[in-house]
């Protein structure tokens, strides 16, 4: 089977094509481009990213890849390292409950990066965002990761060296090269950088796209891979197990493709609060009660929360890892968007006071890859002896709770106004539409850099 599933995936790659697929997978392939390049912008804007950006053209020869919400282009590598750490600086970027982790941010930079760089057009990028993004949800859902490492880019490497292999017209051998020798340049990350609000953690996502480019480029100097990539690293070393066959169950059949198994975030914080926030501001809508009417909150989630348990973060990526601040903020705000977790709503006193009063308990049947079950339970304790209880399996965004046209569109233009212009968001909300449309990628890449 080892072999199998690897040959597998790579046909996979090789020979998915947009004219097979339902209306239903490419539409959402484009709303996954269009969050993700949302996200991108609005993280370009942090100090730190935009320090970068400018440090990275100093470190590469020229290139035609677009460093996103900056001018200028770089080598593809050195794109795909700055747009996608500044598209995880907000926590703003979509995932995959299925996998776990958060493929198109993994795998979508780099397809940009690397289409532009040989001038595809919008339809092969489409194609190889897709089939990257397969490879790594597919990946996750036959890893069982060790509790203390955190999934964000240690499987990215395989999925954006996937959508290179494809961009660059790899064989089906040729693929399975590049894979493997990805799988030997993954990141080894934990979750202390989340907690503390290191932000060296949203190198995770850029440093995969780089690695997994570079994969596909080695495999063309000659280097040579392990036979087994994914289960070298994940069957003992950063794994406590990998499930090949799990990898390839439904491959090909026909079903719908994990890009169309996405969810979106409405919440700028961790997927594990997504759950517990809806539920919180579902009572909240219902009751009408306000944050001085509570006297303490239950959260109950899966048992890994725990860890996101601490009340007082020291920052604004350590709030994100935070599940009582983001209920309290949520409570407090009636909200939970990039604005809960800036540095001045941190010092708000009461919503510091209501973190206090939010424990987190955990129920050992609670999994997010699991939909046949809660994801979290929230209960609110009022004054005069009220409680109130709610529990939901897939929060507003999730594709079993799908988000609007609407709301997804007026996401993007809150993360993107700032930098394009209202005129300048219209105008790639409107190309993204006719993605698969574009001659070049170039039309849509040089809408992203901004003034």
């Amino acid at each position: 089977m080892a072999g199998n599933y690897l040959d597998l995936l790579a046909e996979f790659v090789v020979n998915t094509r947009l004219e097979y697929l339902s209306p239903g997978a490419v539409n959402a392939a484009r709303n996954v481009v269009l969050d993700t390049v949302g996200a991108i912008i609005a993280g370009s804007r942090q100090p730190e990213n935009a320090k970068f950006a400018q440090l990275v053209k100093t470190m590469s020869g020229p290139g035609r890849a677009t460093l996103v919400g900056h001018r200028g282009t770089v080598q593809p590598v050195f794109a795909a390292l700055v747009n996608a750490t500044a598209g995880v600086a907000l926590e703003m970027d979509e995932g995959s409950r299925l996998g776990g982790g958060h493929p198109s941010i993994h795998v979508t930079p780099g397809a940009l990066a690397v289409a532009e760089e040989l001038g595809r057009n919008g339809k092969e990028t489409l194609e190889s965002v897709i089939v990257g993004y397969e490879v790594i949800s597919r990946i996750g859902t036959g890893t069982t990761p060790r509790r203390e490492v955190h999934s964000h880019g240690t499987w990215g490497t395989i999925g954006a060296a996937a959508a290179t292999a494809r961009l660059l017209g790899f064989d089906a051998g040729q693929t399975r090269q590049a894979m493997n020798l990805a799988m030997s340049m993954s990141p080894a990350n934990t979750w202390t950088p989340c907690l503390e609000g290191a932000t060296v953690r949203n190198l995770y996502p850029g440093r995969s796209g780089f690695q997994g480019i570079m994969a596909a480029h080695l495999g063309q100097c000659g280097f040579t891979a392990v036979e087994d990539g994914p289960a070298d690293l994940y069957d003992g070393l950063l794994g406590q197990g990998f499930d090949p066959a799990a990898v390839v169950d439904g491959l090909g059949d026909g079903g719908k493709l994990r890009i169309e198994q996405n969810y979106f975030k409405l919440h700028a914080c961790c997927l594990y609060n997504h759950p517990a926030l809806d539920a919180a501001m579902i009572l909240q809508k219902r009751e009408g009660f306000a944050a001085s009417d509570v006297e303490r909150v239950e959260v109950t989630a899966p048992p890994i929360a725990q860890i996101m348990a601490d009340p007082q973060p020291e920052n604004m990526l350590s709030a994100k890892f935070s599940i009582p601040y983001a209920v309290a903020a949520a409570i407090v705000t009636g909200g939970a968007d990039v604005t809960a977790f800036y540095p001045e709503r941190l010092a708000d006193a009461d919503t510091a006071s209501l973190a206090r009063r939010v424990k987190v308990l955990a129920d050992e049947e609670m999994d997010l890859r699991r939909y046949d079950y809660p994801a979290a339970r929230v209960k609110v304790f009022l004054t005069g002896n009220r409680v109130l209880e709610e529990s939901v399996t897939a929060h507003y965004g999730d594709s079993a709770n799908p988000v609007t046209r609407e709301d997804l569109v007026g996401k993007f233009n809150f993360l993107a106004v700032d930098t394009l212009g209202e005129a300048g968001a219209a105008k790639v909300v409107d190309t993204v539409a006719r993605l698969e449309e574009l001659p070049d990628i170039g039309e849509l890449t040089e809408l992203l850099r901004g003034g």
